[in-house]
């Protein structure tokens, strides 16, 4: 391995006692694989555990803590004790090489497909629809599927700490259920649970609550517990960077491992205030970094890439469609080989990248996320 890659490779300590290998993460990939029943398939098994081993840490595509919250077809569940079997399997299947298995859980809200949801209908914080074409207006959220909601996250919990799991990362990015109690585009409420930036922020806060809560009842060993946002939309009215500076402060204080921002670039600045073109990684991580991790991620393709990042101060990289392509990306790094990673999609690659039918057909097919070639 070359001298200059050795960030990439160092060692770490969350603060919830977990160590990991490296500074590397696989992010949370939405893979259409599990079985319809919400049991995690072989399929997706094999693909799981082709990428783990190089990389310190694997998040898991999400799961669903609640039935009216499935947000896609091929999603696994975390809902009922019935799918622990199924979640042990993918817990050992990520850590057979020494790689930290952390389980992405979720509530679609409004995304949520209604031909997917037991009675058709999705739920959100406020009966406002999603600003594209097409949208459900989904019904809003009543105080007892609230409280259910948030207890529902920490029965989940219980149930990766169960099943095997490393952790849990709390998904409250990319529009869904937790991000759209924060915004004031989806969350009209005139009650607690909504109105002023304070109140918006009390929904995901109680989930955080409910998750640590499980921690410490039935975690017999050190268990992380991170936290997934995204800091800016573009609905309007929509989050704007400056809410999101607020609300990472408050969050820095709940003694989570770390703080996962989903962005599409690395580098770029916020795209609702142009004159404000600061990476928003950098600028959440000088906010908050003293106090919890940043993991950054987006459009860093190659070690150099990601060691520039790094030298941000932002301890952690997620990389999600490098590991689609190159599986081995960690592996080849580390034996000098980084000039034989693989950088494009190839048509007749999938047996050998290990890529489940569903995922595959959605790879080739949309165009302008991965560089397909014949």
């Amino acid at each position: 391995m070359k001298q200059k890659y050795e960030k990439i490779f160092q060692e770490f300590t969350f603060s919830s006692g977990v160590k990991v290998k490296n500074r590397i993460m696989v992010a949370p990939m939405t893979h259409y694989s599990s079985e319809e029943s919400g049991e995690v398939s072989e399929r997706e098994l094999a693909y799981y555990k082709e990428r783990s081993g190089g990389v310190g840490t694997f998040i898991t595509a999400c799961a669903y803590v609640i039935k009216g919250g499935k947000g896609f077809p091929g999603q696994f569940s975390i809902d009922d004790d019935k799918f622990l079997p199924g979640l042990k399997k993918l817990a050992q299947s990520i850590q057979s090489n020494g790689t930290k298995a952390i389980i992405q859980i979720y509530h679609g809200g409004r995304q949520s497909p209604a031909q997917l949801l037991p009675d058709q209908q999705p739920v959100s914080a406020s009966a406002v629809a999603a600003e594209r074409e097409g949208a459900i207006v989904p019904r809003e959220m009543t105080e007892d599927e609230i409280k259910q909601t948030i207890q529902a996250f920490g029965d989940a919990t219980r149930r990766a700490i169960d099943a095997g799991f490393d952790g849990v990362e709390i998904h409250g990015a990319n529009t869904y259920l937790l991000q759209q109690f924060f915004s004031p585009h989806s969350n009209r409420r005139e009650d607690q649970w909504g109105g002023s930036l304070e109140n918006r922020m009390k929904f995901p806060m109680a989930i955080v609550d409910s998750v640590k809560q499980a921690v410490r009842e039935h975690a017999k060993t050190p268990f992380i517990v991170g936290y997934r946002i995204s800091p800016e939309e573009g609905s309007n009215p929509g989050i704007q960077l400056e809410d999101t500076l607020q609300f990472v402060d408050k969050l820095a204080d709940q003694g989570l491992d770390y703080l996962h921002v989903s962005v599409n670039h690395f580098w770029n600045g916020s795209f609702r205030e142009e004159d404000k073109t600061e990476s928003r990684i950098i600028k959440i991580h000088e906010k908050i970094g003293d106090r919890t991790p940043v993991v950054g991620v987006g459009s860093l393709h190659t070690p150099d890439e990601v060691v520039e990042a790094l030298e941000t101060g932002v301890p952690f990289i997620a990389l999600g469609r490098e590991l689609l392509m190159e599986p081995k990306w960690m592996d080849k790094v580390q034996a000098g080989q980084e000039d034989q990673i693989r950088k494009t999609l190839s048509r007749q690659a999938q047996e050998e990248l290990v890529i489940p039918d569903p995922l595959w057909d959605r790879l080739v097919n949309v165009k302008g996320w991965l560089p397909v070639e014949d």
